[in-house]
């Protein structure tokens, strides 16, 4: 279990951080959160070294922060590398994120692959480009995390973003799945954690926007507004608004799955059921006379 007292000592990337008892109230918020969120999933291998994905966004900042703070007090035993991967995008400011990282004294790898000329060399104009990028982003992510003897690739993706890629699969895809805060990636070498799982995206907006991180936009599928993603979010948005606190209800959903209140065989044995007398239901067609 992690110490409860987070102090008052702060780390280089906390310098400039407001007084006022409301952003008092957010760290601790986010830090309790990602902590429970490290706690229940059994993220932490003492002595493990984890590469922290760092795009340049506010969560990705948000990330850093929390991951650097908690290790600052002792209570993240692990070694943290933050990695930016440099994709090639037009006008992307490659000195922001390695003059950032040297001046807080975040141990940090920079890498540059021009997956974007991949992306834009084999989407059509006005496709989505998301999911080849992510794949690309990924593979050279797992190769980054080898080669620095990480055990685990850290992303930013919080609550909303879980909650989001939930209906996504609901409505497109025709499943019930989401991104887990906790993963073994399909080669089976390593880890990937999401310990911001339980911390919405407003709290992270707020968090890196107060300590006036140089946020970097993602000019290359942020910008694509059909996208299937972005519906869902001013969906979300426009439920949340009438009913204040609903993204947290539904994300609590998903730490709560009953499969014998669903529809899959696989998950449970619905035709083993058996009454309190013992009986249980006959296949009508393996009881049916066949001419």
């Amino acid at each position: 279990m992690l110490d409860d007292d987070i102090g008052d000592d702060i780390h280089p990337l906390f310098h400039g951080a407001p007084t006022t008892p409301e952003f008092r109230k957010l760290r601790k918020r986010i830090v309790q959160g990602v902590r429970e969120a490290i706690e229940t999933y059994g993220m932490v291998e003492r002595g493990a070294r984890w590469l922290v994905c760092l795009s340049g966004g506010k969560d990705s900042y948000t990330l850093l922060a929390i991951l650097h703070e908690l290790k600052w007090r002792g209570l993240l035993p692990v070694d943290l590398l933050a990695c930016n991967l440099d994709q090639g995008q037009p006008n992307f400011p490659a000195t922001v994120l390695p003059e950032f990282l040297k001046k807080m004294g975040v141990p940090h790898r920079i890498e540059y692959q021009d997956t974007y000329s991949v992306v834009t060399s084999k989407i059509a104009p006005g496709g989505t480009m998301c999911s080849l990028c992510s794949r690309l982003r990924r593979g050279n992510l797992y190769r980054i995390a080898r080669e620095e003897g990480c055990s685990a690739v850290v992303l930013g993706h919080h609550r909303d973003d879980i909650l989001e890629t939930f209906f996504m699969n609901l409505f497109h895809g025709g499943r019930l799945a989401t991104m887990p805060p906790k993963l073994v990636n399909e080669e089976g070498d390593l880890f990937l954690y999401r310990p911001l799982a339980y911390v919405a995206e407003a709290d992270c907006e707020a968090f890196a926007k107060s300590l006036n991180y140089p946020i970097i936009p993602c000019d290359l599928c942020g910008s694509q507004e059909g996208l299937q993603r972005v519906q869902v979010k001013k969906l979300l948005d426009e439920w949340e608004a009438r009913s204040p606190g609903r993204r947290q209800v539904m994300f609590r959903a998903l730490t709560n799955v009953r499969p014998s209140h669903l529809a899959d065989p696989s998950l449970f044995d619905f035709s083993g059921l058996l009454t309190n007398s013992g009986t249980f239901s006959e296949n009508p067609l393996q009881l049916r006379d066949v001419d």
